[in-house]
């Protein structure tokens, strides 16, 4: 059955690659089965989905990024949520967990770890993407 979908503002998601993996950050209060995902949140008013995601990057992982594409979007199966998926660069700074409130932890991921930590897999643009990058 398919969530209802959710009206609240759309969701954007920073996919950053660096030195053949992927970074994730986990949740300090799991969204249903997610727990780990790219680091994302709520597209503020008069805000892109891009600069969300380069805002979202630095609030919770710490680094400075710049938005090079949107990868796709999609109305999450899970969450009901629309998301928006955004290819971004780092440009300065080290992963970490910002704030302890909101992310218990970061994770640089290889590919074959996805299974790991997001064992539904991603949505098929970014899988693609990812796959592209770190192949």
């Amino acid at each position: 059955m398919q969530p209802e979908i959710d009206t609240r503002p759309a969701i954007a998601a920073a996919v950053i690659v660096q030195g053949g993996r992927f970074l994730l950050v986990q949740r300090a209060v799991s969204e249903g089965s997610l727990s780990w995902q790219f680091p994302a949140g709520e597209v503020e008013i008069g805000e892109t989905p891009e600069d969300a995601a380069v805002r979202e990057t630095a609030e919770e992982a710490g680094v400075t990024v710049v938005a090079k594409s949107r990868l796709g979007e999609r109305v999450h199966p899970a969450t009901g949520r629309t998301m928006i998926y955004v290819d971004c660069e780092i440009v300065d700074g080290e992963a970490h967990a910002v704030d302890a409130d909101e992310i218990a932890a970061v994770h640089w991921c290889h590919l074959d770890e996805i299974g790991d930590f997001v064992p539904y897999g991603f949505y098929e643009p970014v899988q693609l993407h990812l796959e592209a990058q770190l192949a």
